[in-house]
Protein backbone atom coordinates (compact mmCIF):
# COMPACT_ATOMS: atom_id res chain seq x y z
CA UNK A 1 0.00 0.00 0.00
CA UNK A 2 1.16 3.60 0.26
CA UNK A 3 -0.50 6.50 1.03
CA UNK A 4 1.70 9.22 -1.02
CA UNK A 5 3.95 9.87 2.11
CA UNK A 6 6.10 6.70 0.80
CA UNK A 7 5.04 2.96 1.32
CA UNK A 8 2.70 1.12 4.40
CA UNK A 9 3.28 -1.67 5.73
CA UNK A 10 0.55 -3.89 7.47
CA UNK A 11 2.25 -6.78 9.63
CA UNK A 12 1.15 -9.95 9.65
CA UNK A 13 -1.19 -10.90 11.49
CA UNK A 14 0.73 -14.10 11.77
CA UNK A 15 3.36 -12.65 13.60
CA UNK A 16 1.16 -11.65 16.63
CA UNK A 17 0.76 -15.65 17.25
CA UNK A 18 0.99 -17.04 21.19
CA UNK A 19 1.62 -13.68 22.31
CA UNK A 20 2.42 -13.95 25.90
CA UNK A 21 -0.08 -13.33 28.58
CA UNK A 22 -1.88 -10.85 25.91
CA UNK A 23 -5.36 -13.02 24.26
CA UNK A 24 -7.17 -10.48 23.25
CA UNK A 25 -7.96 -9.47 19.64
CA UNK A 26 -7.79 -6.42 17.96
CA UNK A 27 -10.37 -3.78 16.76
CA UNK A 28 -9.38 -2.06 13.55
CA UNK A 29 -10.63 1.08 12.17
CA UNK A 30 -9.97 3.48 9.31
CA UNK A 31 -8.68 6.58 10.12
CA UNK A 32 -6.99 9.15 7.85
CA UNK A 33 -6.45 6.37 5.14
CA UNK A 34 -4.60 3.95 7.76
CA UNK A 35 -5.75 1.09 9.49
CA UNK A 36 -5.78 1.71 12.81
CA UNK A 37 -5.70 -1.02 15.66
CA UNK A 38 -6.95 -1.23 19.15
CA UNK A 39 -7.97 -3.47 21.96
CA UNK A 40 -11.28 -3.00 23.49
CA UNK A 41 -12.30 -5.19 26.38
CA UNK A 42 -14.40 -5.09 29.19
CA UNK A 43 -17.78 -3.03 29.94
CA UNK A 44 -18.45 -0.19 32.31
CA UNK A 45 -16.45 2.97 32.60
CA UNK A 46 -13.84 3.49 29.74
CA UNK A 47 -10.22 4.29 30.60
CA UNK A 48 -7.90 4.78 27.65
CA UNK A 49 -4.29 3.28 27.76
CA UNK A 50 -2.09 5.52 25.67
CA UNK A 51 1.51 3.74 24.92
CA UNK A 52 4.65 5.42 23.50
CA UNK A 53 7.77 4.67 21.75
CA UNK A 54 8.92 1.87 20.81
CA UNK A 55 6.13 -0.26 22.57
CA UNK A 56 2.53 -0.80 21.75
CA UNK A 57 -0.88 -1.93 23.47
CA UNK A 58 0.97 -5.15 24.45
CA UNK A 59 2.75 -3.30 26.98
CA UNK A 60 -0.58 -2.45 29.13
CA UNK A 61 -1.73 -6.19 29.31
CA UNK A 62 -0.99 -6.92 33.12
CA UNK A 63 -2.57 -3.39 33.56
CA UNK A 64 -5.32 -3.74 31.67
CA UNK A 65 -6.38 -7.25 33.53
CA UNK A 66 -6.38 -5.28 36.70
CA UNK A 67 -8.59 -2.98 35.08
CA UNK A 68 -11.30 -5.03 32.81
CA UNK A 69 -11.39 -7.38 36.62
CA UNK A 70 -12.43 -3.93 38.52
CA UNK A 71 -15.54 -3.45 35.86
CA UNK A 72 -14.00 -1.26 33.96
CA UNK A 73 -13.91 -0.82 29.16
CA UNK A 74 -10.24 -0.48 28.62
CA UNK A 75 -9.36 0.55 25.85
CA UNK A 76 -5.90 0.34 24.23
CA UNK A 77 -4.99 2.23 20.62
CA UNK A 78 -1.89 1.13 18.96
CA UNK A 79 -0.77 4.73 17.14
CA UNK A 80 -0.12 4.82 14.02
CA UNK A 81 3.35 3.27 13.06
CA UNK A 82 2.85 0.83 16.11
CA UNK A 83 1.69 -2.69 17.37
CA UNK A 84 -0.97 -4.07 14.76
CA UNK A 85 -1.63 -0.43 13.27
CA UNK A 86 -0.63 0.39 9.43
CA UNK A 87 3.29 1.34 9.26
CA UNK A 88 4.00 4.49 6.84
CA UNK A 89 7.54 4.13 6.20
CA UNK A 90 8.18 7.66 5.63
CA UNK A 91 10.08 9.57 8.74
CA UNK A 92 8.88 12.88 7.47
CA UNK A 93 5.24 11.49 7.53
CA UNK A 94 5.17 11.36 11.41
CA UNK A 95 4.60 14.09 13.69
CA UNK A 96 2.77 15.50 16.69
CA UNK A 97 -0.08 17.14 15.38
CA UNK A 98 -0.41 13.95 12.74
CA UNK A 99 -0.54 11.72 16.14
CA UNK A 100 -3.07 13.60 17.89
CA UNK A 101 -5.29 13.77 15.19
CA UNK A 102 -5.48 10.42 14.47
CA UNK A 103 -5.96 9.53 18.17
CA UNK A 104 -8.44 11.98 18.77
CA UNK A 105 -10.17 10.80 15.43
CA UNK A 106 -10.37 7.31 16.99
CA UNK A 107 -11.70 8.78 20.76
CA UNK A 108 -14.29 10.48 18.41
CA UNK A 109 -15.21 7.31 16.13
CA UNK A 110 -15.25 5.34 19.37
CA UNK A 111 -18.02 8.14 20.65
CA UNK A 112 -16.06 8.46 24.40
CA UNK A 113 -17.07 10.64 26.95
CA UNK A 114 -15.74 11.18 30.52
CA UNK A 115 -13.32 8.48 30.42
CA UNK A 116 -9.95 8.18 32.41
CA UNK A 117 -7.15 8.80 30.36
CA UNK A 118 -4.06 6.53 31.30
CA UNK A 119 -0.91 8.03 29.48
CA UNK A 120 3.21 6.73 29.18
CA UNK A 121 5.57 7.87 26.92
CA UNK A 122 5.12 9.76 23.96
CA UNK A 123 1.50 8.57 24.94
CA UNK A 124 1.63 11.77 27.67
CA UNK A 125 2.29 14.43 24.74
CA UNK A 126 -0.51 13.18 22.60
CA UNK A 127 -2.96 11.85 25.24
CA UNK A 128 -2.77 15.51 27.68
CA UNK A 129 -2.68 17.59 24.66
CA UNK A 130 -6.51 15.91 23.70
CA UNK A 131 -6.90 16.03 27.51
CA UNK A 132 -6.91 19.51 26.69
CA UNK A 133 -8.56 20.06 23.68
CA UNK A 134 -11.20 17.90 24.00
CA UNK A 135 -12.52 18.22 27.68
CA UNK A 136 -15.84 16.62 27.50
CA UNK A 137 -13.91 13.16 26.47
CA UNK A 138 -11.65 12.97 29.23
CA UNK A 139 -12.82 13.04 32.79
CA UNK A 140 -9.94 12.36 34.40
CA UNK A 141 -5.85 11.58 34.04
CA UNK A 142 -3.87 9.63 34.89
CA UNK A 143 0.09 10.53 34.36
CA UNK A 144 2.71 7.57 33.73
CA UNK A 145 6.32 8.25 33.30
CA UNK A 146 5.99 10.92 30.43
CA UNK A 147 6.33 14.80 30.21
CA UNK A 148 5.29 17.46 27.91
CA UNK A 149 8.07 19.47 25.22
CA UNK A 150 7.84 22.95 25.34
CA UNK A 151 11.37 23.17 23.79
CA UNK A 152 12.39 24.75 27.40
CA UNK A 153 13.11 21.27 29.11
CA UNK A 154 16.80 20.40 29.34
CA UNK A 155 17.88 17.12 27.53
CA UNK A 156 20.49 15.25 29.15
CA UNK A 157 23.63 14.21 27.74
CA UNK A 158 22.12 10.53 27.85
CA UNK A 159 19.35 11.13 25.74
CA UNK A 160 21.31 13.15 23.24
CA UNK A 161 23.11 10.15 22.55
CA UNK A 162 20.09 7.89 22.13
CA UNK A 163 18.69 10.45 19.63
CA UNK A 164 22.19 10.57 17.86
CA UNK A 165 21.89 6.40 17.75
CA UNK A 166 18.48 6.57 17.00
CA UNK A 167 18.75 9.32 13.91
CA UNK A 168 21.66 6.50 12.43
CA UNK A 169 20.27 3.86 12.74
CA UNK A 170 17.71 2.56 10.44
CA UNK A 171 16.93 -1.42 11.84
CA UNK A 172 16.31 0.24 14.81
CA UNK A 173 16.69 -2.89 17.88
CA UNK A 174 13.20 -2.07 19.19
CA UNK A 175 13.41 -5.10 22.17
CA UNK A 176 16.81 -4.32 23.33
CA UNK A 177 15.87 -1.06 23.49
CA UNK A 178 12.78 -1.92 25.75
CA UNK A 179 14.76 -4.77 27.81
CA UNK A 180 17.59 -1.90 28.35
CA UNK A 181 14.92 0.92 30.06
CA UNK A 182 13.51 -1.87 32.44
CA UNK A 183 14.46 -2.61 36.11
CA UNK A 184 14.09 -6.52 35.74
CA UNK A 185 14.74 -8.50 32.57
CA UNK A 186 11.31 -9.56 31.12
CA UNK A 187 12.67 -12.09 29.34
CA UNK A 188 12.66 -13.20 25.81
CA UNK A 189 9.35 -14.27 25.15
CA UNK A 190 8.08 -10.66 25.71
CA UNK A 191 10.75 -8.80 24.03
CA UNK A 192 9.75 -10.96 21.19
CA UNK A 193 6.32 -9.81 21.37
CA UNK A 194 7.87 -6.43 21.33
CA UNK A 195 9.56 -7.04 18.29
CA UNK A 196 6.75 -8.56 16.49
CA UNK A 197 4.72 -5.64 15.33
CA UNK A 198 8.32 -4.57 12.70
CA UNK A 199 8.91 -7.24 9.99
CA UNK A 200 11.79 -5.44 8.50
CA UNK A 201 13.93 -2.19 9.33
CA UNK A 202 11.58 -0.04 6.63
CA UNK A 203 8.97 -0.66 9.33
CA UNK A 204 10.86 0.78 12.17
CA UNK A 205 10.22 4.69 10.92
CA UNK A 206 8.02 5.41 13.93
CA UNK A 207 9.92 3.95 16.23
CA UNK A 208 12.76 5.80 14.71
CA UNK A 209 10.71 9.05 14.17
CA UNK A 210 9.55 10.11 17.58
CA UNK A 211 12.60 10.63 19.40
CA UNK A 212 13.26 13.30 16.50
CA UNK A 213 9.86 15.22 17.08
CA UNK A 214 11.12 16.29 20.77
CA UNK A 215 11.29 19.84 20.13
CA UNK A 216 14.48 21.22 21.87
CA UNK A 217 13.87 24.58 21.37
CA UNK A 218 10.25 26.68 21.50
CA UNK A 219 10.35 27.65 17.73
CA UNK A 220 10.12 24.11 17.03
CA UNK A 221 7.49 21.76 15.26
CA UNK A 222 5.51 20.83 18.31
CA UNK A 223 7.02 23.12 21.24
CA UNK A 224 3.88 25.56 20.95
CA UNK A 225 1.50 22.96 21.47
CA UNK A 226 3.36 21.35 24.21
CA UNK A 227 3.14 24.64 26.08
CA UNK A 228 -0.76 25.32 25.29
CA UNK A 229 -0.98 22.15 26.65
CA UNK A 230 1.14 22.50 29.82
CA UNK A 231 -0.40 25.67 30.11
CA UNK A 232 -4.08 24.98 30.07
CA UNK A 233 -3.96 21.47 32.30
CA UNK A 234 -2.40 23.52 35.15
CA UNK A 235 -5.20 25.32 35.64
CA UNK A 236 -7.56 21.81 35.00
CA UNK A 237 -9.62 21.06 38.18
CA UNK A 238 -9.91 17.46 36.48
CA UNK A 239 -9.09 14.51 39.25
CA UNK A 240 -4.96 14.03 38.33
CA UNK A 241 -3.33 10.79 39.44
CA UNK A 242 0.91 10.91 38.89
CA UNK A 243 2.36 7.56 39.40
CA UNK A 244 6.55 7.04 38.56
CA UNK A 245 8.43 4.66 38.78
CA UNK A 246 11.34 4.80 41.42
CA UNK A 247 14.26 3.52 39.05
CA UNK A 248 13.26 5.20 35.61
CA UNK A 249 16.13 5.62 33.62
CA UNK A 250 14.88 7.67 30.93
CA UNK A 251 12.73 9.96 33.02
CA UNK A 252 13.97 10.21 36.46
CA UNK A 253 11.76 10.50 39.35
CA UNK A 254 13.06 13.86 40.19
CA UNK A 255 11.64 14.94 36.52
CA UNK A 256 8.70 13.41 37.65
CA UNK A 257 8.06 15.44 40.53
CA UNK A 258 8.78 18.61 38.87
CA UNK A 259 6.19 17.66 36.00
CA UNK A 260 3.71 16.79 38.21
CA UNK A 261 4.06 20.35 39.90
CA UNK A 262 3.91 21.79 36.64
CA UNK A 263 0.49 20.23 36.56
CA UNK A 264 -0.73 21.15 39.86
CA UNK A 265 -0.11 17.67 41.46
CA UNK A 266 2.27 15.52 42.86
CA UNK A 267 3.61 12.12 42.71
CA UNK A 268 0.78 10.26 44.68
CA UNK A 269 2.92 6.72 44.27
CA UNK A 270 6.56 6.03 43.50
CA UNK A 271 6.30 2.10 42.04
CA UNK A 272 8.92 0.09 43.40
CA UNK A 273 11.80 -1.82 41.43
CA UNK A 274 10.12 -0.22 38.18
CA UNK A 275 12.05 1.32 35.29
CA UNK A 276 10.76 3.52 32.55
CA UNK A 277 8.40 0.80 31.21
CA UNK A 278 6.64 0.57 34.85
CA UNK A 279 3.94 -1.49 33.10
CA UNK A 280 6.29 -3.94 32.48
CA UNK A 281 8.01 -4.16 35.93
CA UNK A 282 4.42 -3.38 37.91
CA UNK A 283 1.74 -3.72 35.56
CA UNK A 284 -0.59 -5.15 37.60
CA UNK A 285 0.64 -2.88 40.77
CA UNK A 286 -0.20 0.09 38.47
CA UNK A 287 -3.67 -1.67 37.61
CA UNK A 288 -4.84 -1.93 40.96
CA UNK A 289 -3.84 1.20 42.04
CA UNK A 290 -5.58 3.08 38.92
CA UNK A 291 -8.34 0.64 39.91
CA UNK A 292 -8.52 2.01 43.54
CA UNK A 293 -8.46 5.45 42.69
CA UNK A 294 -11.51 5.80 40.67
CA UNK A 295 -13.41 3.65 42.89
CA UNK A 296 -12.71 6.15 45.73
Amino acid sequence: MSTGTGEVVRTPEERFEALPDFPWRPHHREVGGLRLAHVDEGDGSPIVLLHGEPTWSFLWRHTLRELRAAGHRVIAPDHAGFGRSDKPTALDWYSYDRHTTLTGELLERLDLCDATLVVHDWGGPIGLRLAAEQPHRIGRIVVTDTGLFTGHQKMTAAWEAFRGFVEQTEDLPVGMLVRAACHSDPGDAVIAAYDAPFPDAASKAGARAFPLLIPRTPDEPGAAAGQRTLDALAADTRPLLVMWADSDPVIPLATGEKFAAALGGEVGHVLPQAGHFLQEDQGALLGRLIADWLAA
